[in-house]
């Protein structure tokens, strides 16, 4: 119920957030466009106040009237309007603010460049260089000169510039508007959501529960039928010798190991899946474990002994419980043994931090076609099914590594080494969250 609750709130919580987040996004880069492009319309609406009266200067320069007396006897647009005339070649042949002597060649300035070639230019806030004031710059090329106005920057011309921030309010009072109504259909939005990845675990979980339970049957049913026929032979009266009786037992006995086996690996899965949370942990040296591996290799028969190389240098202690560690190793280990037709297994220790230790498993067997490898650790899935059950294995021996590993919080894979044989990565967390 806790659980359940807490994946509510992290759905309606992640939706929630990530509406907040595109809403302000979005708000912003509306808000950044219309500043800028707002500024650029006024701008360019000064700029044409400035043109108009430049184009008048000039039809009146060329028709021949003297350009003081038009900037003398007309209106100016703007106070402190600073006018300049320059020629064609960049020469300032007249300036009503700054003497002449001390103005240099003006072809280079922005807006007079910008005139010449395209007929007007304006920039924005530029430093004069002839008196170190900021103004706003219009210019107007003619047939013979170049009419150029400038308003110096003040708090009049910067208010004039300035966006209006009125649709700022209005913006944001939206998005926050826009953000209650998000709150609330988020949250039922993510129970749905919620309900609905709910039911399809469910669904998932009955569907592996089928599952298993047919396999399980249907793993059943060779033992159980051979033992029914070994019983029946035996108590049917029918005149054995010794050494048949022996073998009739002999095979109740392997089949009934046999089950005894599928029984204890079904319920160790079915223990990690629905009980993890009861599963104790400890800390739990691995080394310890391996050595007992080892050990246990030791007192296998001959012909199914493996040669066993480490190469385990450090001590690798994990918070984790022993029993599945244990079998990880076993189940890996006696997958080789029977499957791999190899002679020797390989366990590294590639990474060993704080946080988790990273560990190889190999043998040197004939390993597996590259389609099977991703099936490999399915419950009852197997390479060869004869030569499997003749094996006695019950076919969740990797189901069960792989479990083991993620209850860990670790991750395997399995792959076909370079010169022949089967290798597992696997890692395991030093730390895992219950």
């Amino acid at each position: 119920m806790g659980m359940a609750l807490e994946t509510k709130k992290s759905y309606h919580k992640r939706l929630f957030m990530q509406f907040i987040a595109f809403s302000w996004a979005m708000v912003l880069c509306f808000i950044g466009f219309q500043y800028v492009r707002e500024k650029e319309y006024k701008s360019e609406f000064l700029n044409a106040q400035l043109q108009q009266y430049n184009r008048h200067l000039l039809a009146a320069v060329e028709d021949g009237q003297p350009f003081e007396d038009y900037i003398a006897t007309h209106d100016k647009p703007f106070d402190e309007l600073r006018i300049s005339i320059i020629t064609l070649t960049g020469a300032v042949i007249y300036d009503n603010t700054i003497q002449l002597d001390s103005l240099d060649n003006h072809r280079g300035r922005p807006e007079v460049a910008v005139a010449l070639a395209g007929g007007s230019g304006y920039n924005i806030g530029r430093q004069s260089a002839s008196d170190g004031r900021e103004y706003f710059y219009s210019a107007t090329r003619g047939e013979r000169v170049v009419v150029r106005t400038a308003i110096p920057y003040s708090s009049t011309l910067q208010d004039l510039l300035e966006a209006d921030w009125s649709f700022l309010v209005v913006m944001v009072s939206i998005t926050l508007a826009m953000s209650v109504v998000a709150y609330f259909t988020t949250r039922e939005l993510g129970k749905d959501i919620e309900r609905v990845n709910r039911y399809e675990a469910e669904q998932e979980q009955n569907r592996l529960k089928r599952q298993l339970t047919n396999n399980i049957n249907h793993e059943l049913k060779t033992p159980v039928a051979s033992i029914q026929v070994c019983l029946e032979t035996l108590l049917s009266g029918i005149n054995l010798s010794e050494e048949k009786r022996q073998e009739l037992i002999e095979r109740c006995y392997a089949h009934n190991d046999r089950l005894r086996r599928l029984l204890n690996d079904v319920s160790l899965i079915t223990r990690i899946e629905d009980g993890s949370a009861l599963i104790g942990r400890e800390r739990v040296v691995v080394n310890d474990i391996i050595e007992e591996v080892a050990k246990e290799l030791e007192m296998l028969p001959e012909d199914e002994r493996l040669l066993l190389h480490l190469d385990f240098g450090d001590e690798v202690v994990v918070d984790g419980n022993p029993s599945l560690i244990g079998s990880i190793f076993s189940n890996l280990t006696e997958n080789a043994i029977a499957y791999s037709n190899g002679k020797n297994i390989y366990i590294s220790l590639l990474e060993n931090n704080e946080k988790l230790c990273r560990i190889r498993f190999e043998d040197d067997g004939n390993g597996v076609e590259q389609k099977q490898l991703p099936r490999l650790f399915e419950r009852f899935y197997r390479v060869d099914k004869g030569r499997s059950r003749r094996k006695g294995g019950t076919g969740l021996g990797l189901a069960i590594v792989k479990h083991a590993v993620q209850f860990h919080g670790g991750t395997v894979t399995v792959t076909n080494r370079p010169n022949g044989g089967l290798r597992f990565d696997f890692t395991l967390d030093k730390y895992t969250m219950q």
